[in-house]
């Protein structure tokens, strides 16, 4: 199989890392051919704290999804994220450098570099600049500026940035995995290509990516990013109060939420009981299955609740409340039963599962909230592919990372 036939994503998260090959056929179709999946030990909230770990976690995914589909991984689109992700809003203006003949590619690359030249810390590193819209002349509401005549062009910008060590570290655990990074990109913005709908986005809709150590928040209006925010808590923290409530082992607590967790109270029955082993070897015992849910509904109603919170802070809360798209929840910690109701009724908007989209081939294995971040690193890597960007190796963002690191290593350890 042709190298740039394939395609590769790969979703580095706290509880378990996944690595998944798509093959390209020459109508633009997107089949996919391989996954693969390992516990992820070497990451404490899209961090790694342990590198060597994280290798083997990304070296025993990758080798079960080429196992599967009989190919080489070679580069893959990486999912970043963790509560050291930051984004702001900017705006860049410049003057058009030939008003009669229109606006060019150049203009636009001139503005976005102009709407990017914002004061950003040593230790932090740009990861995307996402154009929200232009403004041609103060006409508004522009997406595609080029040819369009007129004087003055600006753009508004959705700016996303990462510690330069963490970024640095993942390029890394990547890379020292065989593995050649083609991009980091924002694990939200990736969920979006696999779970949201144009409609959704254009009227306004908020995604929730429930992972295992973090929630990421991404809110889309007009058919733009508009917001992004990172929630510390996720799947594992309800699985250690299930742990603690229920006095049972981690392993079996993991396996209880995934089997029997709900996340609204009021959804399970009265004569409902499930088996609880013990700790220490203690034997297991009977306990009502609304006891789980006692205990799971309160720390998803409280991941909800802080997610509320970012939102509101937003400028666009009141257009998404007065009847946009509502809420989307994705992610592994969208699989408990209840969770889009639950969403509902602490957003006070419609709320569905999203599940990935877009893709054919091993459906039954990724039509599925937890690999909406692989199957999203996939359509993001062919979105920019056909904008010019290749598959096989567009190392520049990495190769800023690392200059960036250089300089601020320097900055600290200069010679006194």
């Amino acid at each position: 199989m042709a190298k740039r036939d394939v395609i590769v994503g790969l979703d580095i998260g706290t509880t378990k890392i996944t690595a998944v090959i798509a093959q390209l056929d020459g109508s633009g179709g997107i089949t996919i051919i391989g996954v693969g999946s390992s516990p992820s030990d070497g990451l404490r909230r899209g961090v790694v704290v342990n590198l060597q770990k994280t290798v083997q976690s990304i070296e025993n995914a990758a080798r079960a999804a080429e196992l599967m589909a009989d190919v080489d991984i070679t580069a893959a689109y990486v999912g970043i994220a963790g509560g050291h992700i930051r984004s702001i809003n900017s705006r860049g203006v410049i003057a058009i450098s030939k008003p009669d003949s229109g606006i060019t590619r150049k203009d636009v690359a001139r503005v976005i570099d102009a709407a990017r030249a914002v004061s950003i810390p040593m230790d932090r590193e740009v990861i995307h600049v996402i154009p929200q819209e232009y403004i041609v002349d103060d006409q508004a509401g522009i997406k595609h500026p080029i040819g369009m005549c007129g004087v003055r062009l600006e753009a508004e910008v959705h700016i996303v940035t990462a510690a330069v060590t963490s970024a640095q570290n993942i390029c890394k655990s990547v890379r020292q995995s065989g593995i050649e990074v083609m991009d980091l990109v924002l694990e939200p913005l990736a969920s979006s290509y696999a779970v949201l709908f144009d409609d959704e986005k254009e009227l306004g809709v908020l995604l929730l990516d429930v992972g295992g150590g973090t929630t990421d928040v991404a809110l889309f209006y007009e058919g733009s990013i508009r917001e992004t925010a990172v929630i510390g808590f996720g799947g594992v923290n309800v699985t250690n109060d299930i742990a603690l409530g229920l006095s049972t082992p981690i392993d079996e607590a993991e396996r209880i939420k995934k089997q029997y967790g709900c996340a609204l109270e009021s959804m399970v029955h009265d004569d409902e009981s499930i088996s609880v082993a013990g700790i220490g070897g203690r034997p297991s015992r009977e306990v009502p299955r609304k006891s789980l849910a006692g205990i799971v509904e309160p720390r998803m109603e409280e991941i909800y609740t802080l997610a509320l919170r970012a939102f509101r802070r937003s400028d666009y809360a009141d257009v998404l409340g007065a009847g946009g798209g509502g809420v989307v929840v994705t992610g592994g910690g969208a699989l408990l039963h209840g969770s889009p109701e639950l969403a509902e009724r602490v957003f006070g908007m419609p709320a569905r599962l999203g599940t990935p989209k877009g893709v054919v081939g091993l459906t039954e294995m990724v039509t599925n909230p937890m690999h909406a971040t692989g199957i999203g690193l996939i359509l993001y890597g062919v979105e920019n592919c056909t904008k010019g960007r290749c598959l096989s190796g567009d190392v520049d963002d990495i190769e800023s990372i690392l200059k960036r690191m250089k300089e601020w290593f320097k900055h600290f350890w200069k010679p006194q």
